[in-house]
């Protein structure tokens, strides 16, 4: 199945290092070569990008790896396809607007039997489980909340329940964002960590390459990653429970 990757903070931050370890598990040193694609929330608007090429051989890829970009809010997907054929429009991350915002989403597992009836705007684009789950739930926020966005807890509890129900279809470990909170799902695996002053230094699990973070932040900083495998090998990461739906802001867990 494919691998997610997720960054929440509460100053507009670079994620190159994480990306550079995860986008070699698209190909190298795992085999989720079937597409990448990575979004950034910038103020209202989003920068997306997505390629059918594996992370490992992408100029896409190379590009982001090399362009510091900043951002609160970002969301990150490397595909083994296990529904649909190998194309731009079955890469991850989708977009869709809501509520006057624009909503990013990444899914990694693998729904079987799941088939709900879409009569709303929302409609899937290409041939995934993932991008059919993300039109039922845009659907479903908007059948619940009509033409208004409701507060964080109500939405929240929503999308607790809208995510155990598509995760009786099988694994369902999901990040969705409307850039102002990351809403994480989990069903099988998914970890985070929570960076903050006094920071410390990391080394990339998937390459040779360390950061000393104390260099490049400022005591008042807050970073927040959750991936599907923890990226580095000398930091604790947080395991998710099963069938957990956690909430970020600002670099910190609030749901």
């Amino acid at each position: 199945m494919c691998q997610l990757l997720g960054m929440n903070c509460n100053t507009p931050t670079d994620i190159v290092f994480s990306f550079t370890g995860f986008a070699n598990r698209g190909g190298l040193t795992d085999h989720h070569s079937d597409g990448w694609g990575i979004a950034f929330f910038e103020g209202s608007g989003v920068r997306h990008f997505v390629d059918y090429q594996s992370a490992v051989t992408s100029p896409v890829a190379e590009l982001i790896k090399s362009c510091p970009i900043k951002s609160q809010h970002v969301i990150a997907h490397i595909r083994k396809a296990t529904q649909g054929r190998v194309s731009l429009a079955n890469c991850h991350p989708f977009v869709r607007e809501l509520w006057g915002r624009y909503w990013v989403f990444a899914h990694n597992g693998d729904l079987k039997n799941f088939t709900p009836t879409l009569h709303g705007p929302y409609r899937p684009v290409g041939t995934t489980d993932s991008e059919l789950a993300f039109c039922y739930l845009l659907q479903q926020l908007r059948n619940r909340f009509g033409e208004n966005l409701p507060p964080l807890a109500d939405l929240t509890q929503e999308l607790r329940e809208l995510t155990h129900y598509i995760a009786g279809h099988g694994p369902f470990n999901m990040l969705l964002s409307d850039g102002s909170a990351l809403f994480s799902h989990c069903s099988t695996n998914l970890y985070y960590i929570i960076r903050q002053h006094p920071f410390a230094s990391a080394h990339l699990s998937d390459q040779d390459v360390s950061v000393d973070f104390s260099e490049v932040t400022t005591s008042k900083d807050r970073v927040a990653v959750i991936v599907t495998q923890p990226l580095t090998t000398d930091e604790t990461w947080t395991q998710f429970q099963q069938g957990e739906l956690k909430v970020f802001v600002d670099g910190a867990v609030v749901e």
